[in-house]
């Protein structure tokens, strides 16, 4: 669960107090809904279960602000397009009462996280993630947005490196530059963008109770891409066994599997230096990514199972 604390220097100060001001003002008739935080390893928004069936979600920062006009357009689009249920927006506000920026109200999807490192049935997992990024990939690109990870590796070195340097209390410094360096040398992606989650992480993903996705939920990175990006998922979720079962089931070859595991290894090393002292379950999800890429890179195939 997340801390307390304040995550980002220009968080909105949100409580239920201000969520049942906002929703009694904008839809009256939901007012007498009891409202619950909803405990998330998300950081760029909140959301606040409405009574049984709905879920309020607010932007957290001004850089969430888009992503709620993002979802309510594309996301009525995407879900039919998709083998999983997806968060489609009930209901759009604009600013109310202290909340300066829009906010939209969802329909509740039940399901719970997978916990990293305990999958109870990874082969199935791996096969459901599967078929969510191809289903993803298929989607017509026209008109699409840029995923906010549109940006090629190298755009993303600097950032990266200075992590890297920064973390070197708590991770294997010089192993994590190497496998920076390696993905960096990677072939860049050669085709046009296509539709990526692009934050295939545990918390974004819901289970049902025989272990099978069920919902791939926040879509606020979601948009046009390489598809490299959505192998993150075969480290944030999938024990090694599987990954080389959706790596082939994704149809990921040498130069994108090494660009997942840039992606994974970027990922997971900002998260870790941002979030260090202020959201304990994402850096610790973070830790676990990057000690996982790190044994695949120390086994003599590169990937123990991949």
């Amino acid at each position: 669960m997340p801390s307390s604390r304040t995550m980002h220097a220009d968080e909105l100060d949100i409580d239920e107090a201000l969520v049942r001001r906002m929703v009694a003002a904008r839809f009256p008739h939901w007012a007498g809904l009891p409202v619950e935080p909803v405990a998330t390893a998300g950081t760029s928004n909140a959301m606040y279960r409405l009574g049984p069936d709905l879920v309020v979600r607010i932007p957290r920062i001004p850089g969430a602000v888009e992503d709620i006009e993002k979802e309510c357009v594309w996301l009525r689009r995407l879900a039919p397009q998709l083998p999983v249920a997806v968060p489609v927006p009930l209901a759009q506000a604009g600013p109310a009462d202290d909340c300066p920026w829009p906010w939209s109200v969802l329909r509740w999807l039940d399901g719970a996280n997978p916990v990293t490192g305990r999958v109870a049935e990874p082969a199935r997992l791996a096969a459901d993630l599967a078929a969510f990024v191809t289903a993803m990939r298929r989607v017509d690109p026209a008109g699409g947005p840029a995923s906010y990870r549109s940006e090629s590796l190298p755009e993303r070195d600097d950032a990266v490196r200075t992590a890297i340097a920064a973390l070197a209390d708590v991770i294997d410094a010089g192993a994590a530059a190497a496998l920076w360096e390696e993905a960096l040398r990677a072939p860049g992606y050669p085709g046009p963008p296509v539709w990526i989650h692009a934050d295939l992480q545990p918390g974004n993903l819901l289970l049902d109770d025989r272990g099978r996705l069920s919902a791939v939920i926040d879509f606020g990175c979601a948009g046009l891409g390489d598809p490299a990006v959505d192998l993150i998922t075969a480290w944030y979720v999938l024990p090694a066994p599987v990954r080389a079962a959706f790596r082939a089931a994704v149809a990921a070859d040498d130069a994108a599997w090494a660009r997942g595991r840039g992606w994974a290894l970027s990922v997971a090393l900002l998260e870790l230096a941002y979030y260090r002292e202020s959201n304990p379950r994402m850096t610790g999800i973070a830790r676990y990514v990057v000690r996982e890429l790190l044994a695949d890179q120390a086994s003599p195939a590169g990937s123990r199972h991949s």
